[in-house]
């Protein structure tokens, strides 16, 4: 077995130490730890206090003020479908480094998919709050964005990292080591 960081030749299947399934493994590890942001966010009481007091109270669910309630309770909805993205991106890494070589060649692409539509969504739950921080009334001063505001932020600029370095792994690295092909001989040339 060579032990090359970069390919040699387009001849031979590529046997080196950089393969796609360290990049898989990497990148998971490096996935993990966002997810956990992530799964921080929402379980948070309130993305804006460090107080736990519920937020925002009935009487802002009701009447001229519904517009603030269906905004805040959105942004609920999208950090929970994330958090499930996320979860269904942690599946698809192990399945993919469970699976055999097929799947590390052709499972980049949902994977990427999912943690891509994570950081997305995120995103769009991060936007916002932001919005409604700096537009509603309620936010008076001395609110601010709390912690769980900056995880959600590195969460998904992670998540965006990871995602594109299994895209990038996927389109640079060869087709890692396994059985060389036999050429093909013409049998027509080889008679002549």
């Amino acid at each position: 077995m060579d032990f090359h960081l970069i390919p040699r030749g387009t001849d031979r299947n590529y046997t080196g130490f950089f393969t796609k399934t360290i990049v898989y493994i990497g990148t998971l590890v490096v996935f993990l730890p966002a997810h956990h942001y992530s799964y921080g966010l929402h379980r948070r009481c309130s993305s804006l206090t460090d107080t736990c007091e519920s937020f925002p109270v009935n009487e802002d669910c009701h009447g001229e003020d519904r517009y603030f309630c269906s905004m805040w309770r959105s942004v609920g909805f999208l950090m929970s479908f994330a958090v499930v993205l996320q979860g269904m991106s942690i599946v698809a890494y192990l399945i993919i480094l469970s699976g055999g070589k097929r799947l590390r060649e052709n499972g980049w692409r949902i994977l990427s998919l999912l943690i891509i539509l994570s950081a997305i969504i995120q995103a769009a739950s991060m936007s916002i709050v932001a919005y409604l921080y700096d537009n509603e009334d309620r936010f008076f001063v001395g609110w601010r964005l709390d912690d769980s505001w900056t995880f959600c932020t590195v969460s998904w600029c992670v998540s965006l990292i990871c995602a594109g370095a299994v895209i990038v792994a996927a389109q640079i690295l060869p087709s890692e080591g396994g059985y060389e092909l036999i050429p093909d001989h013409d049998p027509i040339s080889a008679a002549s």
